[in-house]
């Protein structure tokens, strides 16, 4: 659920957490750089300033954007990341979608880093965005997924992921979650076509009785990424579909098992790399797909069926 964006917030600029951090939040921001100034900061903040959980910093007068915790006034390791993104008098959209393990941060649409927890998200009170920025929107989409009613909880066959426990969550009612972008079957465009880093997030729950969902990346004519768990045959079948015809399927399963659980929420990230696609399920990675189609520009729809409802979904 989302606290509703902030419009022409002025910087700096400050917002709390209302419900806390938890896995699942993402927060997007939309503003431009301005003409002048070398640097500007987004700082996920503890109790005072003293303490910042996730310090995310573009320097241009260093070309790099420096990462860091600041934990009782002493700062830690710094962790930077080249080449910096942003351009000035440039527009920009900033993603932080937060999990257990980490903060994964995509940059116009484009992967663009991870940064492990250092200091428990929970600790997290509020955002704080400074430097040389206008911002035109902050919206701060919650996490929490809850079960379905039913669903069975700790299933032998479907164990939850390490550090992805289930949780139960009383009177669970779906249409708290919106119906109207994300009805099952869903079908959104890819603008642009796909190319190496770009990320595709999708966040959700598996119904309580499933016997299987879809992930379909497709162009015209084909589709070039057919990713399948199939609850009824415990697999998860990967494939494509070129001109007219199935190929060959991929269904061995990671250490970590199905990965999905009946009932349970999941993150997934499809990760477009020069030769594969990458799959990570819940912070952990499920499978490498090597690229059947040559031309990813031609990939231009994602569509999502099944035993699924959707929560958010990021292309």
């Amino acid at each position: 659920m989302s606290y509703g964006p902030i419009y022409n917030p002025p910087v700096p600029f400050t917002t709390h957490f209302h419900n806390g951090l938890n896995d699942g939040t993402m927060v997007v921001i939309n503003g431009t750089v301005l003409p002048s100034g070398d640097r500007f900061t987004v700082n996920f903040q503890c109790e005072s300033d003293d303490t910042v959980a996730f310090h995310f910093n573009p320097r241009f007068d260093g070309g790099a954007v420096v990462c860091n915790t600041k934990d009782k006034k002493n700062w830690g390791k710094e962790e930077r990341k080249q080449p910096l993104p942003f351009h000035r008098g440039q527009p920009f959209e900033i993603r932080i979608a937060v999990s257990h393990h980490d903060y994964k941060v995509s940059v116009n649409r484009n992967h663009f880093l991870e940064y492990h927890h250092r200091i428990p998200m929970q600790r997290v009170k509020c955002l704080v965005i400074n430097g040389c920025v206008s911002l035109s929107s902050v919206d701060i989409q919650g996490g929490g997924f809850p079960p379905f009613p039913g669903a069975p909880m700790g299933n032998p066959a479907y164990p939850p992921q390490p550090g992805y426990g289930a949780q139960q969550f009383p009177g669970f009612n779906p249409n708290q979650f919106p119906s109207g972008n994300f009805s099952v079957p869903y079908q959104t465009p890819i603008h642009g076509g796909l190319h190496p880093n770009r990320v595709i997030v999708i966040r959700g729950a598996v119904t309580g009785h499933p016997k299987r969902f879809a992930v379909n990346l497709k162009y015209h004519g084909g589709t070039a990424f057919h990713f399948n768990p199939r609850f009824d045959e415990h697999a998860i079948v990967r494939n494509s579909l070129l001109n007219s015809s199935w190929g060959s399927e991929e269904r061995d399963l990671p250490r970590c098992g199905m990965c999905f659980s009946p009932g349970q929420s999941f993150v997934m990230e499809i990760i477009c790399e020069h030769h594969a696609f990458r799959v990570n399920v819940n912070g952990n990675h499920m499978c490498n797909y090597n690229h059947r189609v040559p031309h990813l520009q031609q990939i231009d729809s994602l569509t999502i069926e099944g035993d699924v409802v959707l929560q958010h979904v990021q292309v």
